[in-house]
């Protein structure tokens, strides 16, 4: 009997969780009492597509609460089937809505669903962001070597965050953009005395096409003198002249030793022949004596 009794409240237990489960009683109550235009069926059905009435209810009341005329439960549901972040998105929305930008819900969810996170770039596009670029090395006309470090002040531009280029973009543009500008002075004293002429020229060029941000200002926090590159390149070429004056003299001096071993050897070639030739005087003479064709001529 007693046994029979703990089923029974155990059944009652999980069949008033089931009920509240698949009819969220509790929760519609709460929207209609939030202002959220939702009918209990909604909720239900929402059970179904396997989307949490929970995380619905509670964006719709934010969003209503706020004043966000464009979102509806329908979007939110696809949204979130899509694995977007739904609470950002909403967060997203207020944020910009307070701050007068022109954020609609559909490009907010575009936005998240690209891999963005669409309430960071809210907030940067209501608080101004900088980014620091890594020091650059470029060479002015004359030979010297600046090393400059920029910062760039951006802000998130919404209408191209979507397919807009990021960061590394900024940097590259900025520092193609130094190195230009340093490489056409004559002098590098030049850009030391002004270098807001390297800020001008940089934000002259547009370097935030097709990016996701907008440029506000570029500013040259620090300039450095490195090496002077042309003297450098001067030593180098009259050592390599030095190297190639030495192979010359090297050559023209093993040419000259080839030579004297030439003439040595021609002389010593001649004396043989020489030696040679001495030693077949006697001989000749001899035979000469013997067939009489050797006269000698008195003189009385």
């Amino acid at each position: 009997m007693a046994l029979s009794l703990v089923f029974t409240l155990v059944a009652i237990v999980v069949g008033l969780w089931l009920f509240l489960y698949l009819f969220p009683i509790n929760l519609w109550i709460t929207a209609v009492f939030s202002g959220v235009n939702i009918s209990l069926l909604e909720l239900i059905l929402m059970r179904f597509r396997k989307v949490p009435p929970g995380l619905i209810v509670s964006n719709m009341i934010i969003a209503v609460k706020a004043g966000l005329t464009d979102v509806t439960t329908r979007l939110m549901e696809t949204h979130y089937l899509a694995n977007g972040n739904l609470s950002s998105v909403i967060k997203a929305m207020i944020v910009a809505d307070k701050a007068n930008l022109n954020l609609k819900f559909k490009q907010a969810t575009a936005i998240d669903l690209a891999g963005r996170d669409v309430l960071n770039a809210v907030q940067v596009s209501v608080t101004p962001y900088m980014i620091i670029v890594p020091a650059i090395t470029a060479v002015s006309v004359d030979g010297i070597q600046l090393i400059a470090v920029a910062r760039v002040t951006v802000r998130t531009n919404l209408q191209q965050l979507v397919g807009g280029a990021g960061e590394e973009t900024i940097k590259a543009r900025v520092g193609q953009g130094i190195i230009s500008r340093i490489g056409a002075a004559t002098n590098f004293m030049e850009v030391l005395e002004n270098p807001e002429s390297i800020s001008r020229q940089v934000l002259s060029h547009g370097l935030d096409s097709g990016t996701a941000f907008e440029i506000l200002s570029i500013d040259i926090a620090d300039i450095d003198i490195g090496k002077n590159i042309g003297a450098e390149l001067m030593t180098d070429q009259a050592m390599a002249d030095l190297n190639i004056a030495k192979a010359k003299a090297e050559e023209r001096r093993a040419m000259a030793v080839a030579q004297e071993q030439e003439m040595l050897a021609r002389v010593q070639e001649a004396r043989a022949n020489l030696i040679k030739a001495e030693t077949q005087i006697p001989a000749a003479i001899s035979g000469a004596f013997r067939k009489g064709n050797l006269g000698v001529e008195w003189d009385y």
